[in-house]
Formats: C-alpha cells, structure tokens, sequence
C-alpha cells in the first residue's frame, strides 16, 4: 500500500488502456491500494507553494509579507478570482466514494491476502476518514458545504443542490470519523511486533481523535457558535445555515475532545519534544529548532512523509548562504516580528518588557547575533531566533566564505545592491523557522530529510488550554497546558490569578508564535473573529525596515519603520466565496455573505 509519502497523481499511468472498467481495476490489489492512494494525494503538503498549504496561508495574513498583495489584501477577493480548493477537494471526495462503493463489490484479489478482509475493511475506513476531512477543510475555508452522500453519481446526474447547514455538516464528518475510527488501527504494526515507520502518515485512530477535536473547537468558536452577523445566510428556500444561537456547552465538548486525543497521544508515546541543555536559553532554542527536523517523530500527531521543505528553505535563504539564485522570498512584516515575547515572557509593549529601539548591542550572542545589532533584536524569547532571521543575526545555513552574519542593509551581503539586486526582504526580515543549520545549499550537504506534521502535540495543548478557559475558566489544566509549551519556548511560566479575557488573550498569542507559518493562524484568526482588532489586524498598513537606507549594520537609516503594504480587511473575508463557475453550474448554491 502507497502511504502518504507515496501517493502517485497518475497511478494509472501504469494501468493498460483496455483496462477501463471500476471492475477490472478494483479486482487487482495493486491498482485497489493506487485508487486509495490517489485519494491521499488530494492532501496538501504544508510546506509547499500550493493553494491550501500552510505556507499558502500564511501570505493571507501578517505572517508573510508577499511580493504582491493577496486578493483579499487587495480588497478584490470575490466568486470571480475566488480560491479554489472546492474542485479538487470534491473530487478527493468523489474518488473516496468510487472506492468505498467498488471496493466491496469486486472480487478483489485482496481476499486472497492473509488478513484480506481486515484490509479492505480497513482501506475503505481510511477512504472514510480522507471524505469527511475533505469536507471539513472545506468548511473551514467556505463555510456550509454541500454533502453529496454516498453515490458517486454520473455526469448526468442533476447536482442542482443547495448547502447544508453548518450543523448538519459539522454532525456528518464527526459521525462519518466515528465509523471510519472503527475500522482503521491504532497503529500500523510489522511482522515483528514493531511500529512499521514505512505506514507513517496514514490515518490510524489517534489521527481521528486529533482531527475531531479540532472539528469542535472550531464549533465552538465565535465565528460559529452564536454569531449574529450571519442571521441572514439563508438558502434560496429560507433555510438557516449558521448557528445564531450561543451554546456554551460546545467549549465543554471540545475541551473533552481534545484531552482525550491529547491522552491517546501519550498513550501512543507521544510527548512535547524537548533538547536538555546546562543553558536554558539553548535548550529552549535547540528544542524549537529540532523539533522540526527530528523531533517531529516525538512530538508529530500526523505526518507527511514526502514535503517540500527543501523550497521553504531556498526561499528562507539569504544571499550570504553558500550558493546562488536562492528566492529569499519568506519575508515577514514588522507587525509579525513583533508579536514574539521578550526573554522574561513580557509583550515588547507590556509595562517591565525592557524592550527599546534605540541602541546597538555592545557584545554578541555567539550563534544568534553579533555586536552591533540594533537592541530591538536583544534580550527576545528563544523562538524568535528560531523563527526570524534579522539584520545582524546568524546565517541560518552554511555561510558562503566570508559571511558570518546577515546584512539586510543596500550594500550589505544579503541587501537590494543599491537596486540591482531582486532576491532580498523588502521588509528586512525572513522567515527562519524550519530551517537546518547544517545544510550546505551548494551541493546540498547536511541536508536533513524530514516530513512535515499536519498536526502535532504542541497545538492539542493549546486547543486544549483555549477550550477548558472558555468551559471552566480557573480550571488549574489551563495553565499547566499553557505553560508546559511557554517554558518549552524558554520563557517563563504564567502565575494563577488571570482573569478569563486575560488568559484568553495570552493563549490566542501563544497560539499565534508557537504555531506559526504552520497553517493556524489563517483560520484561528477567523474563528475567534479578532481580525479587526489591535492584536491580529489584518487591514491597515504593514511595516519593516527601510531596506532602501543605511550603510552598516548599525546605522540607525536602516532601521526606521517603513509602510510595505497597505492591506484591506472586510468582515466578509472571515468566510471566502465559492467560485463562480462552481455556481454558474449549481443554481442552488447561495454564495457566502457579503460576495
């Protein structure tokens, strides 16, 4: 069975061409196991450039700084230029329900295997899990959805049909996960008796648990539970398709939800993966870092083996690495920069922070800054150095002869050359996180092959802490969730005595530094409806460094905030449109509120 790692977009490349027939395919195991594989496929790698990947989502929002506007920070996101993960998400679906319905009725030569029957019992449960999850990332991003059922259909089937409301599709992927939980493993064993490393990525019951979880905290959430603001979104027939009506008892069932898959992963061995250092700071920092290059096995929930972190790094490269023709294109704005904590667990903008602007660092950090760096950059938690690469701070990768830290300015070795020169921030700053030190982008030495988690511990527990603070504020579980990922980043652990909106403020920013440029903060900032505020704006203007100014490292023309961007927001957003050609084909189908 291919896993997630090897699903093949054009398994039936190897499928003669008489071989037309459901029938004559299904009855082969090999081609049974590549229809399934094509079913994973519709997965989206996180680290890649494709629409629906994490990183995709991040230039929607103050993670990423783009090369051009988005068309949502444009103001023209509509059904005519809308994001189209619609087709290909329905078409996962659709070859979900070709499996589940053939797999059954042919003679398959998967009975002739030892333990057939469990397989075919098995793969149809994992074809199960991947529908219900299409749908749900449907509905993260559009809204109510349409649930199509069972009967793949026929190309002249009438599909004239109208959205389901959110509570409908919220009831049918949950109960569609619960039947797929029956029939698929806990884990994926050998021969031997040993957890087989080469099924990694395929969905087993803690993968279920943790998806299901997340299905209701988003339930429960502001956008969903109760909001007003879509009193109208009807069907054309008057049908309600959002909950306009508070209940408080969804916080209850997501917080039990999300401790039982937190307590299935540490059954399963699962932990928060951790590097001891004698320094604290280092062992924080190298925590962070690691845990993305090895500590995935550890900490990851659900994993993707084949993934194109090699591009995330070329594109997190500046110019002073060993190489060339690295895109240097991950830029981070300064409202992202600013988001990360000082080394005593304080805001910059929180009274006892001791951050300033003003200044330059009189000695080095040896491995994360040199003397003369501005003190903006001095005293922050670990994880800012893990995530952001700042004029002054370390080449993130093997440095080419010469270079020993990064110079965003004009002349400096990674700037725009006085303009002859494209592949450089324009706010000054890159992405750093999920990079390795050790690679050597010339011939690709110390490269350190790894999968990418769509899900990990480390995000249970914030899910957790957000959901038990909203059902059972004062519960002592929230703080010991919450700090055992603060103290992790290396900073201190919070005190008991925060108030609800408080507490609900620090998690929402934990959440925001902890798991960025991992796909969260594009949907958790719609959830919690908090785009409009001074905390997670999304409209407005966006700042970095004025990389067209200074002459040296400590040069203070450098480092004088400078508009990037100027980005729209529009309550609207909080739910995209569907494409317009998909409505032009289903005269049903409403469109989202506000397109």
């Amino acid at each position: 069975m291919a896993t997630t790692a090897g699903c093949k977009k054009g398994f039936f490349d190897s499928v003669p061409k008489d071989l037309v027939s459901t029938d004559v395919v299904f009855a082969d195991k090999t081609e049974t196991e590549n229809w399934l594989a094509s079913v994973y496929s519709a997965l989206v790698d996180p680290w890649s450039t494709t629409t629906g990947s994490a990183r995709y989502w991040a230039g929607f929002t103050e993670e990423l700084e783009l090369a051009s506007p988005s068309v949502q920070a444009s103001g023209q996101l509509s059904g005519v230029n809308a994001i189209n993960l619609w087709t290909g998400h329905y078409q996962g679906i659709r070859m979900a329900n070709i499996f589940m319905k053939n797999i059954d009725n042919s003679k398959t030569n998967l009975l002739k295997e030892v333990n057939g029957k469990e397989l075919m019992v098995q793969y149809k449960g994992e074809a199960r899990f991947l529908r219900a999850y299409f749908y749900w990332n449907l509905m993260k991003l559009y809204g109510p959805v349409i649930l199509v059922g069972d009967d793949p259909g026929k190309y002249n089937d009438d599909y004239q049909m109208p959205r389901n409301s959110w509570k409908e599709c919220v009831d049918y992927v949950l109960s569609e996960m619960d039947s797929a939980y029956e029939m698929v493993p806990d884990k994926y064993m050998t021969a031997g008796g040993t957890e087989d490393a080469t099924q990694a990525g395929r969905i087993n019951k803690l993968v279920i648990d943790a998806v299901k979880s997340q299905v209701l905290l988003f339930d429960a959430s502001p956008l969903y539970n109760g909001n007003p603001d879509y009193a109208g979104y009807k069907n054309k027939d008057g049908k309600q398709l959002m909950n306009t009506s508070y209940d408080a008892g969804k916080w209850v069932k997501a917080a039990a939800a999300t401790k039982l898959a937190i307590d299935h992963a540490v059954a399963n061995g699962k932990s928060i993966f951790k590097v001891t250092n004698a320094d604290p700071f280092v062992a924080a920092f190298n925590s962070y870092r690691d845990l993305f290059l090895t500590g995935w096995a550890t900490e990851g929930i659900w994993t993707r083996a084949v993934t194109a972190y090699q591009t995330w790094e070329n594109d997190a490269a500046p110019r002073a690495v060993n190489g060339t023709g690295f895109n240097a294109a991950l830029s981070a704005p300064q409202e992202m920069v600013d988001k990360y904590r000082m080394i005593n667990g304080k805001a910059i903008n929180e009274t006892g922070s001791n951050y300033t602007e003003s200044g330059f660092a009189a000695t080095a950090k040896t491995g994360y800054y040199v003397a003369g760096t501005s003190n903006m950059y001095v005293n922050r938690e670990p994880r800012f150095y893990n995530s952001i690469t700042f004029n002054g701070a370390a080449i993130p990768f093997v440095a080419k002869t010469g270079q020993s830290y990064v110079q965003f300015w004009p002349a400096g070795n990674s700037g725009n050359a006085n303009g002859a020169e494209t592949k450089f921030p324009k706010t000054g700053y890159l992405v750093r996180k999920h990079t390795n030190p050790s690679r050597n982008l010339s011939n690709n030495a110390g490269n350190v092959v790894r999968p990418a988690m769509y899900i990990r511990l480390a995000e249970l527990y914030l899910n957790y802490a957000e959901a038990l603070n909203e059902a059972d504020p004062g519960n002592s579980d929230v703080l010991t969730y919450l700090n055992a990922i603060r103290t992790r980043g290396g900073i201190p652990a919070l005190l008991p005595g925060l108030a609800q909106a408080e507490m609900r403020k620090q998690i929402q920013q934990e959440k925001c530094i902890e798991m960025a440029y991992e796909g969260c903060r594009f949907f958790d900032l719609r959830r919690w409806k908090i785009a409009n505020t001074p905390e997670a704006r999304q409209g407005g203007d966006f700042t970095g460094m004025d990389v067209f100014d200074g002459n040296s490292l400590s040069d203070p023309a450098f480092y004088i905030k400078t508009r990037t961007s100027t980005r729209i927001w529009d309550n609207k957003y909080y739910i995209f449109p569907i494409p317009q050609s998909e409505l032009n084909k289903n005269f049903e189908m409403v469109q989202a509120p506000g397109y």
